[in-house]
């Protein structure tokens, strides 16, 4: 299905709804074609290739004062009506509606970015090439995690006169390395496969699990940390979910407070949907730009559709989605930037003892491949769980505190001071003298992430972050390893 077609399938909707609702009745409608494909692996052997190709078809209405909306797959003419006839039907139960923000106008939006066809219409034989290179990269141990590519079209049109249409592609890779009962991780998305590295990313992954074997378990308390993406990434999805929601802040559910320096100088956050390959419009047919959310540790901004721009007194930033009345308008392609970064280049690595056999086998991956986190451009390859000079710069600086290779299992406490709790996994190092010196059992934590990054709380920022995947195709994390003065760790392996 072209664009072209999409855009035609969605006009023809629009008409439906005039000719059966009334001349009063206002539409909009996104049409989605989409080819989804994902190939998984477990016990080191592929267990699983699925695919899904599909056109799906979105319909919001108002008509007489009431709001409501409703989806279909089938569009047939007889489809596409009975879709109108089930919302306008939906329509007439609902409540009334009197914050209808209305239709967006006849505007323009950015220009469609570059996307790859050859991701887009990836053959299963090349999701399975990255993953055979995973498996071959992590040495005999056991392996895990999956290969996805994604390509959605869409086109939007509304009963204003608005209309838009683009294409977005990606890939991603997500694999554990397990050596006894010690993990590593290594994940990475892109906007081509061909830019997915399987057998650097089995090198970490594997590299990482071998640094990670037979923990010592240390208390709970107040440590410095080192949080590398995967770590940080969840801090975005947190902050994009919870605080710069633009219902959560009309509803004073978050703890944003735009003006006001609640971030260290250092930190920088924004949302930048067009970074990537993805759709120049969201749901409401508004252009989706770049938003600056906090500019050098002050908060500036929080994501809006056209319902909470309007409560706000301020427009919609292109942060439409399905279901953003129940949950609100969220950023979904977060990047984090520091003032000037860490530096590098001859960055001193301390005289500490590593953990026995952590040090990368010759020095770096495979075929002297980059591992996902930047190039290795220090003085020398960092060893250990350290696989990049990023991390290894901001390491070198701790004189003792932990590397914490990832967090999951997160959940909110506080939705006005965002209050954490979670756990770590996939690789937790002791520091001492800027060097990991031993690996330690998974942590339980607490903690307010506002408050982990803010005024002088930020020892650190890498220069190049490091694009994590999300659960959903389209939604990415810029993330960059991250040094920070405390993180409040509640509880160990132990209880």
């Amino acid at each position: 299905m072209s664009e072209r077609y999409a855009l035609d399938l969605a006009g023809r909707v629009v008409e439906l709804v005039r000719r059966l609702g009334g001349p009063g009745a206002e539409a909009e409608v996104v049409v989605t074609r989409s080819e989804l494909a994902l190939t998984r692996f477990a016990n080191s052997f592929i267990h699983q290739n699925v695919a899904e190709s599909g056109v799906g078809v979105r319909l919001r209405l108002h008509a007489d004062g009431r709001t409501a909306a409703g989806s279909g797959s089938v569009v047939t003419p007889d489809g596409l009506a009975a879709l109108v006839e089930r919302t306008l039907a939906a329509a007439r139960l609902c409540p009334p509606d009197p914050a209808w923000p209305g239709l967006t106008p006849p505007v323009s939006v950015p220009a469609v970015p570059a996307w790859d066809e050859a991701t887009a219409f990836a053959e299963p034989d090349e999701r399975a090439e990255r993953v055979r290179a995973f498996v071959a990269a992590v040495g005999g141990l056991e392996a895990a995690g999956y290969c996805r590519t994604a390509y959605r079209a869409a086109a939007f049109a509304n009963s204003a006169g608005h209309s838009a249409q683009g294409s977005a592609a990606e890939a991603a890779m997500d694999g554990i390395a397990r050596a006894g009962a010690a993990d590593g991780v290594a994940r990475l998305c892109a906007d081509r496969l061909a830019d997915l590295d399987g057998a650097a990313l089995g090198f970490r992954a594997a590299t990482k699990a071998r640094a990670a074997v037979d923990p010592v378990e240390l208390p709970p308390g107040r440590y410095e940390v080192v949080l590398e993406p995967a770590a940080v990434a969840d801090l975005l999805h947190n902050f994009a979910m919870w605080g710069f929601n633009g219902k959560r802040f009309a509803e004073r559910q978050s703890f944003v407070e735009p003006g006001v320096a609640q971030f260290d100088p250092a930190v920088t956050l924004v949302d930048d949907p067009l970074g990537g390959s993805g759709l120049p419009f969201d749901a409401e047919g508004t252009g989706r730009r770049a938003l600056t959310l906090v500019d050098a540790g002050t908060t500036v901004a929080v994501a809006h559709d056209r319902r909470s721009g309007a409560q706000a007194g301020a427009g919609s930033t292109g942060h439409a989605e399905p279901g953003a009345t129940t949950f609100g308008p969220t950023p979904g392609n977060l990047r984090l930037t520091g003032v000037g970064g860490v530096s590098t280049a001859g960055a001193t690595r301390g005289t500490g003892t590593p953990v026995a056999g952590a040090t990368a086998t010759g020095g770096g991956p495979p075929g002297g491949a980059e591992t996902p986190g930047g190039p290795l451009d220090g003085p020398e390859t960092p060893g250990g769980p350290v696989l990049d000079a990023e991390t290894a710069a901001l390491v070198a600086g701790m004189e003792r505190g932990l590397l914490v290779s990832d967090l999951w299992y997160t959940r909110v406490l506080d939705t006005k001071s965002l209050v954490i709790t979670g756990l770590t996994r996939n690789g937790v190092w002791l520091v001492e003298g800027g060097v990991p010196v031993r690996a330690v059992r998974d942590f339980r934590f607490t903690e307010s992430y506002p408050r982990a990054l803010g005024p002088g709380a930020v020892l650190g920022i890498g220069r190049r972050p490091v694009r994590q995947p999300d659960r959903v195709d389209g939604v990415w994390w810029d993330a960059p390893a991250l040094r920070l003065a405390a993180w409040n760790f509640t509880g160990g392996a132990s209880g």
